[in-house]
């Protein structure tokens, strides 16, 4: 075409993709069978990343055969749950995880007050007692995971305790 010396209008060179669409976006346009986390666009019922920039990926994926045999299934379970992306996953602080730690730092308190040596925690009958008899006991770390991760924590605490008797 150059070669007449005829150039292409701009709409022809440009791509079909929409620039400045975000996940959440296509959520609102497609309703409750996509969701949007971490910046990524999923479908509920498949649990998969769909392309959020062309809306016909997602048109073509709601139509296919897969999504509507897995919708199918997906609306059959009572309890829905939103898949979770990794990082969400592990953001997610627990109250088993925060009693765990409650716990190892009392257990890291009560050796310290006591004067018994962090090492008699890696004692098999120590490990036995506590995880027969303790809530959570059977998570509480080896002595050397304690000295370097809880007796910090520990120092700096009673460190902070002992200036406000000070004062």
């Amino acid at each position: 075409m150059e070669r007449f010396g005829v150039k292409a209008t701009p709409s022809h060179n440009r791509s079909k993709t929409a620039l400045y669409v975000t996940p959440q976006d296509r959520v609102t346009e497609f309703g409750s069978e996509l969701h949007e986390e971490g910046g990524k666009l999923f479908c509920t019922s498949c649990n998969m990343v769909l392309n959020h920039v062309r809306k016909s990926a997602i048109s073509d994926h709601l139509k296919s055969k897969t999504h509507t045999k897995r919708k199918a299934e997906f609306e059959e379970q009572s309890v829905r749950k939103k898949p979770r992306t990794l990082t969400a996953s592990l953001q997610c602080n627990s109250a088993a995880q925060t009693e765990k730690i409650s716990v190892i730092q009392d257990f890291v308190k009560m050796c310290l007050e006591a004067n018994i040596p962090l090492e008699k925690a890696d004692h098999p009958s120590v490990r036995a007692f506590l995880s027969r008899h303790v809530k959570n006991g059977s998570s509480i770390p080896q002595s050397d995971q304690l000295r370097k991760t809880y007796l910090p924590d520990g120092y700096e605490n009673e460190n902070q305790v002992l200036s406000t008797e000070d004062c």
